[in-house]
Parts: C-alpha cells; structure tokens; sequence
C-alpha cells in the first residue's frame, strides 16, 4: 500500500491579515485554480496514492472546514492533533494510524499548502521516492535545486549519487543545514552540492517508526499506547495525555539529522512554498506594470510593482511602488514588499495590546 500524509496545522501567519486562526494559509484561493492549497495538493496526490489512503493531520479548529473541502477524504482520515507539536509529532501519530491497516505501507508526508506547477513531473519524482522507500530502512526527502540565493530554506548537503531511477538521480546525503545567511547562502549555491530542503519525505511506515524507536525513545513509547487505543473507546483520551508530553520537535532535528540511510531525490518540478505575500508574484502573472491584483475592486494610477488583494471596499492607489496592500472586512494590512517577512512580528504586537479578535 502507498499512503500520504498532508500536514495541515500550520497558522500561515505570514498571510495575515487573509490567514487567520480560523482560516489558515491551506484553505486560502491563493492561485488562479479557484481551489485552495489543500484541495490543489489533494487533487495532485490522488494521481498516486487512492483517496482511501490520504490522510491530513491537522488540529481541532480546522478539521470541519478541511472535511469540507475534501469530501473526497474519509472523515476517520482526518487526524486531529491536541495541540501543535512540529512535524515529528505529526508525522509518528500519522504513521500509527496507517501501521494500523497496512505496517508495511510507504508513506509520503507532504506539506498542505505548497504549489507545484509541472504534477507530472511531480508525481514521477514521488513515485522513484517510493522505490528507494521499499529498497531497504531507507529514509528519503526532495530537494529543490536553487534558483537564487534563498535564505528562508533549509538547505541538504548531498554527496554522490547512488543511483538513477526512471531518469530521477538518487543522491546520498551528507548532511541538513539550517538556514543561511546570504553569503552562506551564495556559496551552497555556487557549490552545486545543496539543496532547498522541501519537507516532503518517503518511507515505510516500520522504517519512520523504528528510527522514532532509535532516536526519540520518548515519542515512541507515546505513540506505541495511542496506537493500542486507536478505535477504542479510550481513544481520545490517550491521545491528549500522550500528546501533551511530547517534545516540540521537527521530524529534521528529531530524525533527519541523525540517521543514516538518507536519499534525497532532486525535484524540477516548478516548487514554491508561497511563503508570503511577496511569494504571490511568482505564482501569478503581473500585469504591465509589474503589480499583481485581485479584486474586481481595485483602481490603479501610476502605480508599480505592487501586490493588491482586495475585498469590498475600493482600493485606490496613486504614486505608490513596492507594496503589499491587503485588505479585508475587518483590517488592511500595508508595507513594503521588503518587510513582508515581518508579518509574524506584527501579529506578536497585536497580542500584546490584547486585540485577539483581528488574529
């Protein structure tokens, strides 16, 4: 059996003031398709891997609105999380899940709210993971070859390659850096040895749990007694007891940086992580003077290079260059394309002067 798991936890708050705590990144129309994040990575998967098999691991509060977006998804497969724990808690309550009903299964673990452009290519690339997968306790991840100097990625040091399956290179890794200055980041880009760390992985469901077992003695007891009670009537119990002894830790640190036996498999396959607004230019086509705008509302003079998302109200922009102007119901959000980044901070100030009700 080949199985996914779609993370679907994340706050998307780079995404404020449209991401909120109710309505995250993953159920935003952020492209063109007139679908959202998650239904466009549910749609590419289903390619690969039978609905029946799809699993999304969320929390409580966006369970509902993901039930109905993917009707496609059995209910039972949404797994809901007690509280974020990162991705190593994530990923082990998804493998016990599917260690149920098949321990020998592959597990693909995919991010909910990235896009990608070429899904054949795509889904190639998935299917040479899943191979390398079954050949032995093989961890693998995909990498996305850098087009710039990024330094909002982690980055994979790779070694030679081992191997080319279905035209896909499959490469030893050396190791996982985290994110580098720009000077650091010019030379792995020089370099030709690393990667963007995508945080997609592949591997059987027994060789994710023995390396938990190996490296995270911890997480594994915890999650060896919320297996047990899987489909009891303790069920939810366990699980909120076991969870909320669980370190916060991601599966990179947890796992990746200790194990052996890591592959990583190059992707080209049009990837980005439409980690802020500034991101949106990338993924849609700027009109001729180099803004993107979306909203039937929005009137421009002499105006350049700007991101506007409007709602109702009109916008209407004069002499203005290099900004992200948001608006919705309830707030505006204006700044430069430059401080996008920065939105995390200014929601860290909104809860200081206790205005929750905009978050």
């Amino acid at each position: 059996m080949i199985s996914a798991v779609i993370m679907a936890g994340g706050k998307g708050e780079r995404f404020w003031p449209k991401s909120r705590k109710k309505q995250p990144k993953q159920l935003l129309k952020l492209t063109n398709d007139d679908k959202t994040m998650i239904q466009l990575t549910v749609d590419r998967i289903e390619k690969l891997v039978d609905s029946n098999n799809i699993f999304i691991a969320t929390v409580e509060d966006y369970a509902h609105p993901i039930n109905s977006q993917l009707p496609q998804v059995p209910k039972q497969n949404i797994l809901v999380e007690p509280m974020g724990k990162n991705t190593a808690a994530c990923i082990g309550l998804a493998a016990v899940h599917i260690a149920k009903k098949d321990p020998d299964a592959v597990m693909l673990v995919l991010p909910s709210d990235h896009l990608i452009k070429n899904n054949e290519k795509f889904i190639d690339v998935l299917k040479t993971a899943k191979e390398v997968a079954e050949q032995g306790e093989n961890l693998v991840t995909i990498g996305i070859r850098p087009q710039y100097p990024e330094t909002g990625y982690g980055y994979i040091n790779f070694e030679e390659k081992i191997d080319s399956i279905n035209g896909n290179d499959v490469l030893k890794v050396n190791r996982f850096v985290e994110k580098p200055d720009k000077e650091t980041a010019k030379k792995y880009l020089e370099s030709g040895k690393y990667l963007w760390n995508s945080g997609m992985f592949a591997w059987k469901v027994s060789t994710i749990l023995k390396c938990m077992e190996m490296y995270m003695p911890e997480l594994y007891k915890g999650l060896m007694k919320i297996k047990e009670a899987i489909g009891t009537d303790k069920e939810e119990e366990v699980l909120c007891s076991e969870y909320s002894k669980f370190e916060s830790i991601s599966i990179d640190y947890g796992i990746m940086e200790k194990a052996e036996s890591i592959f990583v498999i190059p992707g080209d396959f049009g990837w980005d992580d439409v980690g802020s607004w500034t991101s949106l230019e990338r993924i849609n086509n700027p009109d001729k003077e180099g803004n993107v705008v979306k909203g039937d509302n929005v009137i421009t003079l002499d105006t350049k290079k700007c991101i506007i998302e409007g709602s109702n109200k009109l916008i209407a922009t004069i002499g203005v260059e290099d900004l992200v102007i948001v608006d919705t119901d309830d707030a505006t959000l204006i700044c430069s394309k430059e401080k996008s980044q920065q939105v995390k901070n200014l929601l860290k100030k909104i809860k200081i002067m206790k205005k929750e009700n905009y978050l």
